[in-house]
């Protein structure tokens, strides 16, 4: 019998130490969404319409080469897909 409740014991230690170590991966994971700068869809969308309307004034030539590229960088990174 004695045996038995050193097993018991042994399995709750095993069983806090899973438990312990997901909280620790679930707080991980959480600063990590909360580091990365999401958008609201209608921000998304609104970055992704300013970026068609700049991308058609620069096939009419309306934007210089030079703000057009300054431009698509600065909407890219707010976007999240290019880094400064």
């Amino acid at each position: 019998m004695a045996k038995r409740g050193g097993q018991t014991a042994a399995k709750r230690a095993r069983e806090r130490a899973r438990q312990t170590k997901r909280e620790a991966k679930q707080a991980k994971r959480e600063a990590r969404a909360g580091d990365t700068t999401s958008l609201s869809a209608t921000s998304e969308a609104a970055l992704l319409e300013e970026f068609a309307r700049l991308s058609a004034d620069y096939q009419t030539d309306a934007v210089s080469h030079a703000n057009y590229i300054d431009e698509r960088r600065r909407i890219l990174t707010e976007l999240g897909i290019e880094s400064d």
